[in-house]
Order: C-alpha cells, then sequence, then structure tokens
C-alpha cells in the first residue's frame, strides 16, 4: 500500500510503497477513506511522543470501510462504514472498565503507538470496543474530522465543562479544535467568545455562532473578556496549547469558573508556568480533556443528524495523500483555515 512515512524526526516524510496491515485477533483493518491533518501529528513529527518509535506512519483522524477482520471480532463485518476514536482502550484496565477509555491505561493511538491514517489501510486495535458505526448520509471527510478535533472539543464542552445556556464561554485558538468548540458550545445555548490572531479565522468564528470575537493581538484579552461577560466567562477552553493561551484563558474567568485545557502542551511548553494565585484566591476549576471515548459518540451524532451540529462546515482543505507530507510540515503555521483533510489516495 502507499503510506506517508518518516524515518528521522523533523526530517521531510516520504510517499512510499510498505506492506499492507495484516488485523489482529481482535482488530480489524480500514481502507482509508479519509483523514484528516492534525497538529497532534505535527507534534509527533517533531519528535514530542514518545510512544512513537521510527520509521512511523502518522495519521489519527480517520473514516473508513472495513477490509479486513479478525476471527475475535463479533460486531462488524467487512463493508462496514465506521470512523474510530484518536484514543482506543485496551477494554480490560480499571479506566476502561469505569467506561473512561478516553484515559485507559494502555491505550492504543493510531499514528502514535502504532502505524496511522496517512495510508491506504489502517489497522485498529479492540474493534468492538473501539469502532464506531457512522451515518449513512454524511460523507468520509466529516466523519474523519470527528475522531480528533470535533469529539475532543464534545467532550470537553459537554462532559468535562457542563455547559450550559446562558454561561459565557471563551475559546482561546480557533483553528480546528476551537471552531469545534465554537459550534457545540452555541448549540448547548452559551454566549461564546473567540480569540485567535488570524480575522478570517475569527470571521469563521462568529460564522458559527460566536457572539463576540477577539484578536489577540490587538487587545489585552482577559481584560476584554472580563469587560464583555461583566466578571469573567463562566467556562474557558485553551483550544490551542500554548503558555499565552493558557494563562490568558485562566485569568479571563470569573470567580469559581472553569479552565478546560484542551490543546497539548508538548517539548519546550510541556511544564509551563500557571497563575496560582488566580486558582486558589478565586477557586478555579482546572481540568483536562483528552479525547471522547466510542460509546459517547452517540449523542454528539444525534445532534449532528438533527441538525443542531454541522461539522461538515470545519472541514477545510481536501488534499491527496502525495500533499499530506508538506502540509503536515507546515502545521506549525497555522494558516489553514477549517481542517485539512486527506480524501485522495
Amino acid at each position: 500500500m502507499k503510506a506517508v512515512l518518516f524515518e528521522k524526526f523533523r526530517e521531510p516524510p516520504r510517499l512510499v510503497n510498505v506492506a499492507d496491515p495484516v488485523p489482529e485477533s481482535h482488530g480489524v483493518v480500514l481502507k482509508v477513506a479519509a483523514t484528516g491533518v492534525c497538529r497532534s501529528d505535527w507534534h509527533g513529527w517533531m519528535g514530542h511522543d514518545a510512544d512513537i518509535e521510527l520509521p512511523h506512519v502518522p495519521g489519527h483522524e480517520l473514516a473508513g470501510t472495513i477490509a479486513a477482520v479478525g476471527r475475535d471480532v463479533t460486531r462488524w463485518k467487512i463493508g462496514d462504514r465506521v470512523t474510530v476514536p484518536f484514543i482506543c482502550g485496551c477494554g480490560s484496565c480499571s479506566q476502561c472498565n469505569a467506561g473512561h477509555q478516553q484515559v485507559c491505561l494502555d491505550q492504543q493511538q493510531p499514528g502514535f503507538t502504532h502505524w496511522g491514517s496517512f495510508a491506504e489501510y489502517v489497522a485498529i486495535h479492540k474493534a468492538d470496543l473501539n469502532l464506531v458505526a457512522l451515518p449513512e448520509d454524511m460523507d468520509f471527510a466529516t466523519a474523519a474530522s470527528l475522531g480528533c478535533r470535533f469529539a475532543t472539543s464534545f467532550r470537553a464542552v459537554i462532559d468535562q465543562g457542563r455547559v450550559h445556556a446562558g454561561q459565557w464561554v471563551a475559546v482561546h485558538g480557533c483553528g480546528g479544535v476551537g471552531l469545534s468548540a465554537v459550534m457545540i458550545a452555541t448549540a448547548a445555548g452559551a454566549n461564546v467568545i473567540g480569540v485567535d490572531l488570524d480575522p478570517a479565522k475569527l470571521d469563521l468564528a462568529r460564522n458559527l455562532g460566536a457572539v463576540a470575537v477577539i484578536n489577540g493581538r490587538e487587545a489585552d484579552v482577559p481584560s476584554a473578556i472580563r469587560d464583555l461577560t461583566g466578571g469573567g466567562a463562566h467556562v474557558s477552553l485553551d483550544a490551542l496549547g500554548h503558555p499565552v493561551t493558557m494563562t490568558n484563558s485562566i485569568l479571563c474567568l470569573r470567580p469559581r469558573g472553569k479552565h478546560i485545557q484542551v490543546g497539548l502542551m508538548l517539548g519546550e511548553h510541556a511544564a509551563p508556568a500557571i497563575p496560582m494565585p488566580k486558582i486558589v484566591g478565586q477557586e478555579i476549576e482546572i481540568l483536562g480533556s483528552h479525547g471522547m471515548q466510542a460509546h459517547r459518540y452517540g449523542a454528539m451524532l444525534e445532534m449532528i443528524t438533527s441538525g443542531k451540529l454541522d461539522p461538515a462546515r470545519l472541514v477545510g482543505d481536501r488534499i491527496g495523500l502525495e500533499d499530506a507530507p508538506e502540509a503536515l510540515m507546515g502545521m506549525d503555521r497555522f494558516q489553514s483555515v477549517g481542517a485539512t483533510v486527506i480524501t485522495r489516495f
């Protein structure tokens, strides 16, 4: 099969031919129909993820059809249209047994713990636990965008943030994760403020429901949010993963507000300083949010099929597999508006 592979961190990946994967007894092999290019893939290529062993094929936001089924799989058959969370649970640890596969103690992540979906085929582990059936009318590019960015935002806003109607929600960073959060929080009835440095992304945030937007180059972000909200946001998300956006997210909150850290902080930003006096003095909650388990996809898909959410609006450029190396290496420049998705293999 064709696949995008890198043999050294930070060196250009290449489009090569490699052996097709074979399903494990509990797994399946998917024929990839679409796969997103995500900043997490860029972190992996940079060498920020200890799970990656070289040589490596990246890619973790994916959708496709089942091409091969392991002998112990009972719920799925060849030809089924599916997607998968970017974190696959093991099914036997204490967290999986409690339904928290997104923090599985022995988790598998396509594109990190094993070869991913920048390829014609990809192997998925523990298929009966981790696969999600797709609505027949959902196109694969939209489905691929669910696996990391949209599902991660859904859990951050709905399950972790417990956002409800009338609250003020600030979203720092209007890339794929942030724009998803804007749409989801708006659908939950919140008043959303989008924050970014790119006017085009701020325009899209407003089009997706943000009642106000702030350009971080032109304003003191925490002060501007406190002024807009009459005291601070109830919930604020760092959807980018940078010390500045994290700090702004915490400082913009009203007393007893919630900060949700969604964007990864890796490499030189792995241990940022945090404004502890604000956290202690105003009883600020600090929560992480890490993907979403397969069994929670139903609630998200219901909102999509009912028309309350439209993740198709977040799909940006559709590219070929041969374009993936350049797209991956350019993820640190934050240039694309919407999710870049590989749809041609």
